[in-house]
């Protein structure tokens, strides 16, 4: 197994590999203190960790950002964040958050992250919202069941709404994304407003029509009423990292500027 340490800090980073290796006696541990040679490696050098330890504040680039690069090279590598007690720590380890190990690093907590990548899995758990899949395509589910749809174009207006993540989207905007044929705007509006009825009836079966936001002809989402691994992505959560395979909704066609936005990161 080869496993990435990574932290601009010295000292820190020669502990945190030798921590490493004694938690998984015989891996190979590859050590980083520049973020530019961790994406050399994944990218010119084609080398793909089975983990990384990354430290989340680094100069130049944060380990989200980091992350992102090597998951784009590498999308079977598991991510583990370092950090100290901070903002990015607290609420997890509150909620006793997988993803995160807090500094000063043990052998133990190394282990048990090591220990907790082999058994976990995606949760379905019931958490009266809508649980929506967008990394590789697009998927919503209810209680662990698939959400059906009467129209193929009721579930992609839905997946579009929530790629905006709750912003106020037009009646012309949704017509672009769901139509690349821009002819005949009068028809096509005309079955938004039926695909849109269709939402609202599906949604109010499941006891979920607050979701869908309508006034004066535009439309938006409650992001409150949905677990989705986009919003936890970007929101540094370990588990929703972990699941990035670099393919986000990959049956529509507009949401390749949303894919493209999640595997960009400045280079260091």
């Amino acid at each position: 197994m080869l496993i990435f340490a990574v932290d601009d800090e010295q000292l820190l980073l020669e502990t945190l590999q030798r921590k490493i290796q004694e938690a998984a006696p015989g891996t190979e541990v590859e050590g980083f203190n520049r973020v530019s040679d961790v994406i050399r490696a994944v990218t010119d050098r084609r080398e793909r960790p089975d983990v990384a330890f990354l430290d989340i504040e680094m100069p130049g680039m944060r380990g989200l950002e980091l992350a992102r690069r090597i998951k784009d090279a590498s999308p079977a590598t598991q991510i583990i964040f370092v950090t100290g007690y901070s903002e990015y720590a607290v609420e997890a380890y509150k909620l006793h958050a997988r993803g995160y190990v807090l500094k000063p690093v043990t052998t133990e907590r190394i282990r048990e992250e090591l220990d907790l990548l082999k058994t976990a899995s995606p949760s379905q758990e019931s958490t009266g919202r809508l649980t929506v899949r967008c990394f590789g395509y697009f998927e919503v589910f209810r209680e662990g069941e698939p959400l059906r749809f009467a129209r193929t174009q009721t579930k992609e207006l839905l997946a579009y709404l929530i790629d905006r993540r709750g912003t106020v989207c037009t009646a012309g905007q949704i017509i672009a994304a769901l139509w690349e044929d821009a002819s005949d705007v009068k028809r096509k509006g005309a079955y938004l407003r039926a695909l849109t009825a269709d939402l609202r009836q599906t949604l109010k079966g499941i006891g979920m029509e607050d979701l869908l936001l309508r006034q004066n002809k535009q439309w938006a989402i409650r992001t409150e009423c949905l677990d989705c691994d986009y919003y936890r992505f970007l929101r540094g959560d370990p588990d929703a990292v972990n699941a990035y395979r670099g393919e986000y909704m990959l049956q529509y066609s507009w949401a390749e500027m949303t894919a493209a936005q999640l595997t960009f990161a400045p280079e260091n």
